[in-house]
């Protein structure tokens, strides 16, 4: 039970926050203060109420506690929050929402007290997952609390999480459901039944307490009650008020996003009462632990033969696998499908390193996320196509910073029979869009081999792209692929042409210059494009230049895949360049009936470049 004494003082920080939050959202102009004030005393009561565990002054302390803002639209309650502990001043709290300030109106780790960037609806719980497992992972007592809006608990993302947290017994997360009962537009699904809410977390497996939001001593009491979680995830489900402490906008729809004006503002300070501007609020230090030392070592060589066949997705799980000792961070998640990814040959040798996420793809790429924030290295597999559930969570991703590199498998119709829902077709599109986000597709084992160290050895996202089916090994081991490269493979002074592939198409396109060269007598050069973002751009316009037609050819939509990106970076070379991509809706057939049908394959590249070339 919490002293008389200990609420009162937490009773002044609320007011103290309170104010924060009001006079800053005026000051700028917008923002969401009464989204930020319904849960004033929940996060308080966390953080000054000797719960959380965090040293201000090292926000990248291994053991620190961690507080996700899953309802990032609360960020004027964050930065207030900060402000009472005195690690924000009250001038910069009023640059809320400008230009330049750390300050911003949704959070993003530009401010060092913010974990990741949210406001984008239902993604803080997945990010609190991959937090809590890497607390285990690295063998430290730190908790990873999640504050929760009810308007968010519609999105299916913070159901998958649910889901995945009960499995792996996480009972260091733990979730914070403000239930304010309105949304951005009237009341949610619920309202303030708390008791929906309880039945169908609880169905997940998860411990329940439920609270009045605006109590500290119950807020207190469920905390320390939530401490006890018996080996599972936990949920504290508070009951609120939105805009609680201003009585005329209090539990009143039509106030979300609008700050108080000036007049309203001094109406509601009155309401407010006496401010004690110079009470700071002290957190409680966490134990000084770090996570074991692991210490990297040398990776094994490359073992491939030329001429070989290797598919590119087991050339990346034997990577993954190989360059662990030299990557000691690294963890793999991927999707149910490791047996077709071939992340189970990472899985097989570093169990205790793989997590399986099952077809839950929105909380593979948040929960990676979380394990990036913590200083992993993840890899997220699945196939190509599936990439596209979580879209959302992964441009999110590079709002925060992340460190985590996307492999796709079973790219393109070159799978086969399994028809266009399990294609990745528009990937590169969407991977491309991610600003610094690499893109590699390679086209052999050795060259797969060496992107994938590549991928670890870079500090950002990127997304490798793999194929389903063997392909031939064309490059000796010894062979570097550096990023922003490329492999010219075929040359000569009389080529009419020079044709662009990357991955699948790499070898149809050898094909095809072989061909047209002892039957046709048509020279034609060949560039293995392995490196679509960013691209070679040098050796690209010299060799168009030099034989005045490009032809890309590429195992993807036009739209915004090879083609594209090669035409971007020679926009100023005046060079005719001819795409030949899928354009077709794709049906079930072999790999090469697909490829002749979509008129990617030697074939179809021989006829096009005879077109070009017969005059």
């Amino acid at each position: 039970m919490a002293s008389p004494q200990e609420t009162a003082g937490l009773e002044k920080l609320s007011r103290l926050v309170r104010y924060h939050i009001l006079a800053a959202t005026t000051g700028a102009g917008s923002g969401h203060p009464t989204s930020a004030l319904s849960a004033v005393e929940l996060t308080v009561a966390l953080l000054f109420g000797n719960i959380f565990r965090y040293d201000p002054s090292r926000p990248l302390h291994p053991n620190n506690d961690r507080l996700i803002f899953s309802k990032g639209h609360a960020s004027p309650l964050l930065y207030a929050l900060w402000t009472a502990a005195g690690e924000l001043t009250e001038e910069e709290m009023m640059t809320y929402r400008q230009f330049g300030s750390r300050l911003e109106g949704h959070p993003t780790p530009v401010f060092p007290h913010a974990e990741a960037a949210t406001g984008s609806l239902g993604q803080g719980l997945s990010i609190g997952v991959g937090m809590a497992l890497n607390a285990r992972l690295d063998r430290l007592p730190y908790r990873t609390y999640v504050l929760l809006g009810d308007s968010e608990m519609a999105e299916g993302s913070q159901w998958e999480a649910l889901q995945i947290g009960a499995h792996y017994k996480l009972d260091n997360l733990i979730g914070i459901l403000d239930v304010n009962r309105l949304g951005q537009r009237g009341e949610t699904m619920y309202g303030h039944d708390l008791d929906a809410y309880r039945q169908r977390v609880e169905a997940f497996g998860w411990k329940t307490v439920l609270v009045d939001g605006h109590d500290l001593g119950q807020v207190l009491e469920g905390y320390q009650e939530i401490a006890d979680n018996g080996g599972r995830p936990a949920m504290l489900i508070a009951r609120t008020l939105k805009g609680k402490g201003v009585s005329f906008i209090e539990d009143k729809n039509g106030f979300h996003g609008k700050p108080l004006d000036e007049e309203e503002l001094s109406r509601a300070l009155e309401e407010l009462g006496e401010v004690d501007k110079e009470i700071r609020g002290a957190i409680r230090l966490p134990e000084d632990l770090l996570p074991p030392e692991i210490s990297a070592n040398k990776a094994e060589p490359l073992s491939y033969s030329l001429d070989e066949s290797v598919a590119t997705r087991n050339a990346f799980g034997n990577a993954l696998k190989r360059i662990y000792p030299a990557f000691p961070d690294i963890v793999s998640l991927d999707a149910e499908v490791s047996n077709s990814t071939q992340a189970k040959f990472f899985k097989d040798a570093y169990p205790d390193r793989f997590f399986e996420m099952f077809i839950a793809e929105q909380n593979m790429a948040g929960a990676a996320l979380g394990f990036a924030r913590r200083g992993k290295i993840p890899f997220v597999s699945t196939f190509g196509a599936f990439m596209s559930r979580a879209y959302d969570q992964i441009r999110m991703s590079r709002y925060s910073d992340a460190n985590i590199k996307f492999v796709g498998s079973h790219a393109g119709v070159s799978i086969g029979e399994d028809g266009p829902s399990q294609m990745a077709l528009e990937d590169l599109a969407f991977f491309r869009t991610v600003p610094d986000c690499l893109v590699l597709y390679p086209c052999d084992a050795v060259s797969t081999e060496k992107l994938v160290t590549a991928a670890a050895e870079y500090q950002g996202m990127v997304y490798l792209r793999t194929t389903r089916q063997g392909t031939p090994v064309i490059y000796e081991p010894e062979e570097e692929f550096p990023v922003g490269g490329s492999k010219v493979l075929r040359r000569s002074s009389s080529d009419r042409a020079i044709l662009i592939a990357a991955g699948i198409t790499v070898h149809e396109a050898l094909a095809a210059s072989e061909e047209l060269n002892d039957k046709h007598g048509v020279s034609v050069g060949v560039i293995d494009l392995y490196s679509i973002k960013p691209v070679d751009v040098k050796t690209l316009k010299e060799a168009g230049l030099a034989t005045g037609l490009i032809i890309t050819i590429e195992d993807h939509h036009p739209e915004g895949g090879l083609g594209e990106a090669v035409r971007s970076a020679l926009w100023d070379a005046w060079v005719p360049i001819c795409s030949m991509a899928v354009n077709k809706i794709p049906k079930s057939g072999t790999p090469r009936e697909l490829l002749d049908f979509e008129e990617i394959s030697s074939s179809a590249i021989v006829k096009k470049v005879l077109e070009f070339t017969s005059s």
